[in-house]
């Protein structure tokens, strides 16, 4: 007897059909939301909507998704809300029954569903031009490629560890699943499971294009599709701009890059990458999308991409435009929850971020000289003054003016005029006499008796995140002078980055960068201290802490200031064991699979 495998689409692509919709359905039961692989075949919009989950899955979070700022488990931030689930998890909280950064059953859910996409994509007509329909099978099926290995990257950064010491990754599925398979799998290793990103990636690459776009005439047509056929037409049917941000050759190099940079970090080594092989990673990266000479077109905006939120810029934007530093991004959104999430109580906020003074500190002067440095000029009683810029720009401190009525901010614990001083309402006030800014549109308002929305965008990927990642490496692999065969070196992306930022230097010259310069040591921890300032809140603190095998139990501190004395004062304790620099297999699935072992050190 013939076994046909059903599969439940998910309601996105429901909606998304009503208007195919029989109007029999008007009147008698409608078909159940299940459809068997053969019939899906004869259904190009249906199974179109397996890869359609994929972005709805996708674990950089969508347009209706917002940040979860797992920065409150690091040493950059606190939560002022008690029932956070990073908050208890960094105060003792984390285990393998109690996860937030838990993405084991989202993913291989979602596995699942590529999986079964890939198999169909080479049976359908997807359109009765044969041209098309070939473009279209290589398109969706380097879509497919590309999600794949996203996904694996994420599985293997929230999931792999060591079993034994052996470092192990996730099990490698494939084919589709159907109730007859087998699902007590053990664990690939964690160099197989980075061997299949590279497999998965190279295939997103042969049938993707680097980026999407009309092309005005048939030689402007990649040649791997006019082999095919292919003239303008047809490309630009199946890959023009209305396609822009899907996954492409140039994102899926990017997520290789990705997962070398964290192969060939301390925690993870021993997979065979190594830091040239991240360095040449992160390049290839970079030359493909911003020319030979990269550094040259760094964005000078890149740092405060989400200026371009206000309403006038964003709403002008064509189907698909990315500003400079943007590389990959979903919709944009328009709504005014995230500040009323993050704003100040006075401006009708939670407040509920509270960046930390560890992070404040880790800010330079405006000289580039870090505060601790003889000669910097920091003043503990004027801490603010002669900062790096990007202070101002990221994180609100008491005095600075915010929100649409450019009201000042007053965080001390004298202030008893509204409860944005330090500790004065719990669940809403600051914890750290320190509130977000970055990210947020100081237009928006969430005063429910007169709301305005705010256009945001959060990017999936920005270059900037590549630029440093190059520096990181090529820093370990060369030397911070060192080029490989790319023109470039660490010194040069930090320089770039650091001018970009407002650095003066001293009498011109960034001495303090200068003096790195001599020593890959001394660079290491200036470009995890750029990376640090220039990626905050933006859900990179919690990994890279981890793949360096850094502290993770630094207490975090706060400013209060009282009769205008600013003290620093301890607000939060971490506590983190030693194996949880790697996090744990859903017990749940290690109890119910005996071949699926779990992280060493985790029960």
């Amino acid at each position: 007897m013939k076994k046909i495998t059903t599969i439940a689409l998910s309601s996105f692509m429901a909606v998304a059909t009503l208007g195919l919709t029989s109007c029999d359905d008007l009147f008698e039961p409608a078909v159940e939301n299940h459809k068997s692989a053969q019939e899906l075949e004869d259904m190009p919009l249906w199974s179109a909507g397996l890869l359609g989950h994929a972005y709805i899955s996708i674990p950089l979070g969508n347009e209706s998704i917002s940040y979860d700022f797992q920065e409150v488990a690091t040493d950059d931030a606190v939560s002022n809300d008690a029932s956070n689930g990073y908050r208890r998890m960094a105060t003792g909280g984390w285990t393998s029954m109690n996860n937030p950064v838990d993405r084991w059953q989202h993913l291989r859910a979602s596995w699942q569903y590529i999986n079964q996409f890939i198999e169909l994509t080479t049976k359908i007509e997807w359109a009765q031009n044969q041209i098309d329909s070939d473009l279209y099978e290589q398109r969706f099926l380097g879509d497919a490629y590309g999600m794949r290995a996203l996904y694996m990257y994420h599985l293997l950064m929230t999931h792999a560890g060591p079993v034994g010491g052996q470092l192990m990754g996730i099990p490698i599925i494939l084919e589709s699943e159907t109730v007859d398979s087998d699902f007590n799998l053990p664990r690939n290793t964690f160099k197989e499971c980075i061997d299949q990103i590279d497999d998965d990636v190279a295939l997103a690459i042969q049938y993707l294009p680097e980026e999407y776009g009309d092309v005005a005439s048939a030689s402007a047509v990649p040649s791997k599709y006019t082999t095919g056929g292919a003239d303008h037409n047809n490309y630009n049917r199946v890959f023009g701009d209305h396609a822009k941000n899907r996954m492409s050759a140039r994102t899926a190099r990017a997520i290789k890059a990705q997962a070398y940079l964290m192969a060939a970090s301390p925690a993870f080594q021993g997979s065979g990458i190594t830091w040239e092989m991240a360095a040449n990673a992160m390049a290839d990266v970079l030359k493909q999308g911003l020319g030979s000479d990269p550094v040259a077109q760094l964005d000078p905006k890149g740092h405060h991409y989400w200026f371009t939120s206000d309403r006038n810029t964003m709403n002008g934007w064509a189907a698909g435009y990315n500003v400079p530093e943007i590389m990959w991004r979903p919709n944009k959104s328009d709504s005014y929850s995230l500040e009323g999430d993050q704003f100040p109580p006075s401006l009708f906020g939670s407040g509920r971020v509270n960046p930390s003074q560890n992070l404040v500190d880790a800010f330079p002067m405006l000289n580039g000289l870090p505060i601790t440095e003889a000669g910097s000029g920091y003043d503990p009683q004027n801490p603010y003054e002669g900062r790096d810029p990007r202070l101002a720009l990221y994180i609100l401190y008491n005095g600075q003016k915010a929100g649409p009525s450019n009201a000042e901010i007053n965080t001390t614990a004298d202030n008893t005029a509204n409860s944005d001083g330090i500790d004065r309402q719990a669940g809403y006030s600051t914890r750290t006499g320190y509130y977000l800014r970055k990210l947020l549109c100081q237009t928006a308002n969430p005063n429910s008796t007169s709301t305005n929305n705010g256009l945001h965008v959060k990017p999936w990927m920005r270059y900037t995140e590549f630029f440093l990642g190059y520096a990181e490496a090529a820093n370990e692999a060369w030397g911070p002078k060192g080029q490989g065969s790319h023109g470039f070196s660490a010194y040069d992306v930090i320089k770039a980055i650091r001018q970009r930022a407002g650095i003066t230097g001293v009498n011109g010259v960034d001495t303090y960068l200068e003096q790195c310069a001599n020593s890959a040591d001394a660079m290491r921890q200036l470009i995890r201290n750029e990376r640090r300032l220039e990626l905050c809140f933006e859900g990179f603190r919690f990994w890279d802490l981890r793949r360096w095998k850094a502290n993770l139990n630094e207490t975090v501190k706060g400013m209060r200031i009282s009769n205008g004395q600013y003290t620093v004062v301890d607000v939060e304790e971490r506590r983190y064991e030693d194996y949880m620099y790697y996090g744990p297999i859903p017990q749940g699935e290690t109890l119910k699979w005996d071949n699926l072992k779990q992280n060493d050190g985790w029960r």
